[in-house]
């Protein structure tokens, strides 16, 4: 079950398009199809010039030589992978994007990234990857035949609501890549959030509601916040609130667009009336223990 409309959330192009499995009696236009499905999952719908293709690979699932996953796997240890987002990124970027590319998925904690961070360590860049494809998991959500997919952003038994949160913030769209147009960049995305095991607020994609004033969220790094206190403690009421905030508009000539706030129960109301007021939008309200 898919949270909320798919449309309002960023994740209708992926929630409409049905997994892409590979037959033996497919045609060679139905190969091509599946092919150009598995770069762009692997990729994180990045752009690849012909000259980056992996004619051979190709040629050999093609033939019948090498399974669907086989190709992954090769597209995943290729130079063209590596370079994009093995050498050029913060290792926990890395590490949430296979994450996504290859098991359709956000990471559950930050024990289970940290995991592949030592496998990195002890054993290399190919054994990590080869971690993902032999998993028990890919085996029984893909197989040998069917594409990668997102589905991370659904409920399921044993589904955690913290790596249900974090799908979000690693998929925003299907309009740019993993690397160009998102925020991050090379960056771990998924930050303080991550190394406290921390859920995230949902907000919807820039721009969703079509009226042009978007706006982009990122976790707050932890210490970095820009943070105010109004009033001092709580009142009898209730506890302090941690409010935080994005969606503030003319994002790009601002460095940050959260914003954090301390709340007693008294001011609550007013100040989110004002943030209102003031085109921000709302992303969490936290108790503060």
């Amino acid at each position: 079950m898919t949270f909320g409309p798919a449309s309002l959330l960023g994740v209708e192009p992926y929630e409409s398009t049905a997994p892409q499995q590979n037959y033996q009696a497919g045609s060679s236009e139905e190969q091509d199809n599946l092919l150009r499905a598995a770069y762009r999952q692997v990729l994180g719908n990045s752009y690849v010039m012909d000259s980056e293709r992996q004619i051979v690979t190709e040629s050999q699932f093609k033939m019948g030589r090498i399974s669907m996953r086989e190709f992954v796997r090769a597209l995943a240890k290729s130079s063209l992978y590596r370079s994009r987002f093995f050498d050029a990124c913060n290792r926990y970027r890395y590490i949430e994007l296979t994450f996504k590319h290859l098991l359709g998925r956000s990471p559950d904690s930050f024990e289970e990234m940290r995991q592949h961070a030592h496998r990195l360590d002890r054993q290399g860049y190919d054994a990590d990857i080869d971690s993902f494809i032999n998993s028990d998991e890919y085996q029984e959500r893909f197989g040998e035949d069917t594409v990668p997919y997102l589905h991370g952003w659904k409920s399921g038994p044993g589904k955690s609501m913290r790596g249900f949160t974090w799908m979000f913030q690693l998929t925003r769209g299907a309009a740019s890549s993993d690397l160009k147009g998102d925020l991050s960049g090379i960056e771990f995305k998924l930050g303080s959030a991550a190394y406290i095991n921390r859920s995230l607020p949902i907000i919807a994609p820039s721009g969703i509601n079509g009226n042009g004033q978007g706006f982009g969220f990122r976790p707050t790094p932890l210490g970095r916040a820009v943070q105010t206190r109004l009033g001092v403690g709580a009142t009898d009421e209730g506890k302090v609130f941690r409010v935080e905030t994005t969606g503030y508009l003319n994002y790009s000539k601002h460095r940050k667009s959260n914003k954090v706030l301390y709340l007693p129960f008294n001011k609550l109301l007013e100040q989110l009336q004002r943030i209102r007021s003031e085109g921000g939008k709302v992303s969490s309200i936290t108790p503060v223990p």
